[in-house]
Formats: structure tokens, C-alpha cells, sequence
């Protein structure tokens, strides 16, 4: 009788390797903006850097606009 190769069990078993634990889904805009503008001010004032503060300050209004409508006081016309 042929038997399967034994398999190794922890080649299943997931690896956490986040030390930080995750933030809410509905906070992930707010940061990418922030992390935007962190990541223009290097740059020199140009179009590459204008081009990553706008980026930035487009998610910042999308989360603000997210966080409104998801309010709970907003309430649906009559």
C-alpha cells in the first residue's frame, strides 16, 4: 500500500507578522492621505509634488465625505 508523503502541519498554519494590530477599514483614507502628504514633502515644489498633495488632499475629502454619510444623525430625505 502506497501511503501520501506525511505533510508538515505548520506549512498550514498561518504566520501573524503584524506587530501592530490593524486599523479600522474606515480609517484607512484618513491615513493614506496622511501618509501622501508625508511622503511629498521631500520633494521639491514641482508637479510631481503638487501632484501627491492633491492625491492627498482628495482621500482626506473622501474620508470626510465617507464619514458623513455613514453618520449616524444622517437620515434619508421624505
Amino acid at each position: 500500500m502506497l501511503q501520501a508523503p506525511a505533510r508538515n502541519q505548520e506549512s498550514f498554519m498561518p504566520i501573524a507578522q503584524h506587530s501592530q494590530p490593524e486599523p479600522p477599514p474606515h480609517d484607512l483614507p484618513a491615513l493614506e492621505a496622511v501618509r501622501i502628504g508625508d511622503a511629498a514633502k521631500p520633494f521639491l515644489p514641482g508637479l510631481q509634488r503638487d501632484a501627491m498633495l492633491r492625491k492627498a488632499r482628495l482621500v482626506e475629502t473622501a474620508s470626510h465625505i465617507n464619514d458623513w454619510l455613514t453618520s449616524p444623525g444622517l437620515r434619508t430625505p421624505s
